[in-house]
């Protein structure tokens, strides 16, 4: 019994060493298979390069014409015609609005009727003088009723011709009474309505519309007072639409030496050359001035990934021969085509990981392929 049963413990001992180490031989095939998996994410990375980057300032301008006239009644009257809307596009002499001229005409066709009765005493006294002259010359009459007719005929000449010019005099004040455009243009705002009463002498003037002319352009703006100093003549300016597509280059040729009381700015020009396709007067356009230039690190668009809103890039480093995606922060600059220009956060020859990015965390393994 006693060998029996130390038999059976001696085998027991063996099956139990065989199991323990059955089991050491599983975990060390896990766990080789386990670092098997660990294969890094194959990525496309370029290297940060420093660029020439435009360091600039945006701000809103207006687009206007240098030659821009505000239309204002010459007399006074109700507006009875109204032929022009809002952007309507005008040729001078165009008529835009009429003036009821009603009385003015009445004073017009007066006026005419005084001229023809001056003009009918004046050809009577040209003839009677005539007349006269030869009597006198024949020795008929005497040179006193001579110098009377002459005299007469001087006076009469004088009335017609006081006459003619009281009647041009009255023919253009009625010309005022049909609104016509200086040149043109395109009209602006129009204010009035039918039946309005208006008058050159209101505080302010009644303004019936304005009229610019769509060429010789210029971008109005306006720069805050702390940056004054650094505008210059010459300047670089961008007109860009909402979109930040350029719409025209130019640079300054206008600083005004006195701060706008109300928007505390001072006055900056720069002329638009760009068609009425493109731009138009009273247009609204981001205008962004460039203040310097200066090398910086830029990187494309795609390689910039947000993370609570703040702007973050993966570079890839070396380390113990293997490489790894780095989660850097970055400042952003303004745009360079297709890239960002970075503030700070990077250094030239960083190599930047620009795909699979949405797959990529801290500190993850990857496979360069590219850059």
């Amino acid at each position: 019994m006693k060998e029996s049963a130390l038999r059976n413990t001696i085998v027991g001992g063996l099956l139990l060493m065989g199991l323990v180490a059955t089991g050491c031989q599983k975990k060390d095939a896990a766990a080789a298979g386990a670092g098997a998996g660990m294969q890094g994410l194959p990525v496309q990375t370029v290297a940060v390069t420093l660029q020439p980057v435009a360091q600039s300032s945006e701000f809103v301008a207006t687009i206007k014409s240098r030659r821009s006239a505000t239309v204002e009644p010459q007399v006074m009257g109700m507006l009875t015609q109204i032929h022009v809307h809002s952007g309507d596009l005008v040729k001078a002499g165009e008529v835009l609005m009429v003036i009821d001229s009603r009385q003015q005409q009445a004073t017009v066709d007066q006026m005419r009727a005084t001229e023809r009765q001056k003009k009918a005493l004046y050809d009577f006294n040209t003839v009677e003088l005539g007349r006269q002259q030869k009597l006198f010359e024949a020795g008929v009459t005497s040179h006193d009723a001579f110098d009377t007719e002459q005299q007469a005929y001087q006076n009469a000449k004088a009335d017609y011709e006081s006459a003619v010019e009281a009647r041009k005099t009255q023919e253009q004040l009625l010309d005022y009474y049909t609104i016509k455009a200086p040149f043109d243009g395109v009209a602006g705002d129009v204010p009035v309505h039918v039946g309005d009463f208006v008058a050159p002498m209101n505080s302010p003037p009644s303004i019936l519309t304005t009229v610019d002319e769509n060429k010789d352009l210029e971008a109005y703006i306006y720069i805050p007072t702390e940056r004054s100093s650094e505008v210059k003549m010459g300047q670089e300016v961008d007109l860009t639409d909402n979109s930040g597509n350029v719409l025209e280059k130019t640079k300054v040729d206008f600083i005004s030496q006195e701060v706008d009381p109300t928007l505390q700015g001072i006055l900056v020009k720069a002329p638009v050359h760009s068609g009425a396709e493109i731009l138009r007067t009273a247009q609204l356009v981001k205008a962004r001035v460039v203040w310097s230039t200066k090398p910086m690190a830029v990187v494309p668009v795609l390689a910039v990934t947000r993370q609570g809103g703040l702007p973050f890039v993966y570079v890839m480093q070396q380390q113990n021969g293997h490489f790894t995606a780095i989660q850097k922060a970055v400042t952003l600059g303004d745009t360079v085509g297709n890239q960002y220009s970075i503030s700070s956060g990077l250094s030239a020859g960083d190599k930047v990981i620009v795909s699979g990015t949405q797959f990529l965390v801290n500190g993850m393994p990857v496979i360069p392929i590219g850059g």
